[in-house]
């Protein structure tokens, strides 16, 4: 997340580095067009190559993706060290490697905030004898570190302090923008959660010292603090109380302005202002949080559910707080089928949802901006994380990789919701470290998977670096090209409009009547979490014009910035289930500040003007047929003038 008011704050002169925007809707610059056709839909196609494993990913600009990997032994050198860090371009298909020196290794990451990590490490990832950097890796302790998306001036100029240190990024397309390193977060972090708030800050939760496959006494730190500092850690009861599977806790701010959180089996609400947790149901059938690493997404917000937050958990694993222990054939567990749901700011109590077809552990959920929800990637068997032991698979804690993808439609009758339908396999397993994000043409990027303590290229889950995309189903119909779209949303005020042309409107323009208007944070994906994901439909009405043309009258973001907090985001409208390319905007201010809100204008009533004399009313289908017949009309004139010039 943009994070400027922190470093405007302590570092004057600099707020000009950093992405923010007036208090004012300006137009984008140009409507979005086409995407490059797919080769197929429902599909995967190799994209690159990653040359970081892709343990972390995240969507930075509109055409790049910025990958994490724990230090190992990589193929690709930078300044005389393997790379850990690397860009990858969309429309290019091209990876660079970039410069990260201290050890990233499963730590949280909030969007744009990056803290933590791991000790410095040596082959097969055990510690170094230096912590402040030396061979062979040459890379320092990153257990208390930040990394913020945000180029700044390194100030970390003592040695003795890099292993401590802020690592910053300024997302770029120039090709030039690379990491630097400043100041260290108040303590230890290795698999703590991260969420962005609703002045733009982060809090950060959970975590131990210096990691392992789950947490125990002597290490567990069973706290939360906030980004920027707003004094030391404090004491959390649900993490105190979930000990040893309390790592990467689950979390997620709800539109009430309390956090959620998931771990082991509990489950809370945090009041953060009175810094006092509330408990709710526990969580039925399977442990959700890690290394059970269930599939996890806040839903849509939408109009029609009154911007209310459910959540949903699909898989995991069914094992007591006393199984986890790594002395058991863990690989062999079965993984839970069950899919439940809360809506916690009305109830404490889960529901169950469609089960899974099969029982699934790391497997990803990733929004889509027709609403649909896809599965992907995740094994039947076992649980994420590695070691050393007689039963293992490899190092993998986990077997039998899941290659076909599946699809939920939340608005499907109940029973009918999960499907394979027309869905083709990968060739590629992805199970432990293995990440997946949105893109803005509404495909899905997929990297990683590394069930190994260092690089492994010959291990039956070897290390991967190959990179695929999923093409969803509607990924090669003719896309919307709205005119009118913002570079900023904010909480209430004047709406806006957007105009579709009849092509737009698949040649109905009766279609803008269920035309949505969405709002999508794409979040940090790792460890089958995308921390920050969330999908937001705008409040929209329209008027359908005599030429078939429409526009569409959009509210802004609801005056409630715990919907949406503060930062960039994608921007779709979706027609007939088809979703324009999304555009990059910034949701309120873009500073860490008490958000602005302003009284909703009330929209115009909707309507579609009757056509004038002699029009006809064209649908869809009709339009499609019409486009037919002229173009066989056309092609037998062709073949007919063709024809005639040889019989001549």
């Amino acid at each position: 997340m943009p994070l400027p008011t922190f470093f405007k704050k302590t570092v004057p002169g600099l707020a000009s580095c950093f992405l923010y925007t007036a208090g004012y809707v300006l137009a984008a610059s140009s409507a979005p067009g086409q995407p490059n056709q797919a080769m197929q839909v429902n599909a995967f196609e190799l994209v690159g190559n990653s040359i970081a494993s892709g343990q972390q990913v995240f969507l930075g600009t509109e055409d790049k993706v910025y990958i994490v990997d724990k230090t190992e032994n990589n193929p690709i050198q930078i300044n005389g060290h393997p790379a850990w860090a690397a860009e990858w371009s969309a429309s290019s298909k091209q990876t660079r490697p970039m410069d990260m020196t201290t050890n990233s290794f499963l730590r949280g990451n909030g969007t744009w905030l990056n803290v933590g990590g791991n000790q410095a490490v040596t082959y097969g990832g055990d510690p170094a004898t230096s912590q402040l950097g030396g061979p062979p890796y040459d890379d320092s302790d990153g257990g208390q570190s930040y990394a913020v998306i945000f180029s700044f001036v390194d100030q970390a100029n003592d040695p003795a302090t890099l292993h401590l240190s802020i690592r910053m990024l300024n997302p770029c397309d120039s090709g030039d923008c690379n990491w630097s390193t400043v100041l260290p977060m108040t303590t230890r972090r290795w698999y703590p959660t991260l969420e962005t708030l609703q002045d733009g800050s982060i809090i950060i939760v959970g975590g131990c010292l210096y990691g392992g496959y789950v947490n125990d006494a002597g290490q567990t730190n069973p706290t939360y603090e906030f980004f920027p500092s707003r004094g030391q850690p404090i004491l959390s009861p649900i993490l105190q109380n979930t000990l040893p599977v309390n790592l990467y806790p689950l979390i997620w701010l709800l539109p009430s302005g309390k956090l959620f959180i998931q771990s082991g089996w509990k489950t809370a609400l945090l009041d953060m202002d009175q810094n006092i947790e509330t408990p709710l149901q526990d969580m039925p059938d399977a442990v959700r949080v890690y290394p059970a690493s269930a599939g996890n997404t806040m839903l849509p917000l939408t109009p029609g559910n009154n911007y209310t937050a459910s959540i949903m958990f699909c898989g995991g694993s069914n094992i007591s707080t006393e199984q986890w222990t790594q002395n058991w054939d863990i690989p062999h567990w079965p993984a839970s089928s069950s899919c439940v749901q809360i809506t916690p700011d009305q109830s404490p109590n889960y529901v169950e949802l469609d089960a899974l077809p099969e029982g699934r552990t790391m497997g990803n959920l990733i929004l889509l901006p027709d609403g649909r929800i896809l599965c992907l990637n995740g094994a039947k068997t076992g649980t994420a994380g590695y070691g050393n032991t007689s039963f293992t698979i490899g190092q993998s804690y986990a077997d039998q990789p899941y290659l076909t993808p599946l699809i939920y439609d939340p608005k499907a009758p109940a029973t009918q919701r999960w499907s394979l339908q027309g869905l083709s396999s990968s060739t590629i397993p992805r199970m432990y470290h293995s990440s997946a994000t949105l893109l803005p043409d509404g495909s899905v990027f997929v990297s990683g998977s590394n069930p190994n303590s260092d690089v492994n290229t010959t291990a039956p889950y070897p290390t991967e670096y190959r990179i695929e995309r999923f093409y969803p189903s509607y990924y090669n119909q003719r896309r919307p090209e709205p005119q009118g779209l913002p570079n900023q949303l904010l909480y209430g005020g004047s709406y806006f409009n957007v105009s579709l042309t009849l092509a737009d409107l698949f040649g109905n323009v009766d279609n803008v009547q269920t035309a949505e208007v969405i709002v999508m944070r794409t979040g940090f994906s790792t460890h089958t979490m995308n921390m920050g994901m969330r999908s937001v439909q705008l409040q929209s009405s329209f008027t359908g014009n005599a030429d078939g043309s429409a526009v569409l009258h959009v509210n802004q973001l609801p005056p409630n910035p715990a919907i949406m907090p503060p930062g960039p985001a994608l921007l779709f409208v979706v027609v007939n289930g088809v979703p324009s390319v999304g555009i990059q905007v910034m949701c309120g201010s873009g500073q860490i500040e008490k958000q602005s809100t302003m009284p909703v204008q009330n929209l115009p009533s909707s309507n579609i003007t009757s056509q004038q004399a002699g029009q006809k009313q064209t649908s869809g289908t009709s339009f499609l047929a019409q486009s037919a017949r002229n173009w066989l009309i056309f092609m037998m004139k062709y073949v007919g003038a063709v024809s005639a010039i040889l019989l001549f």
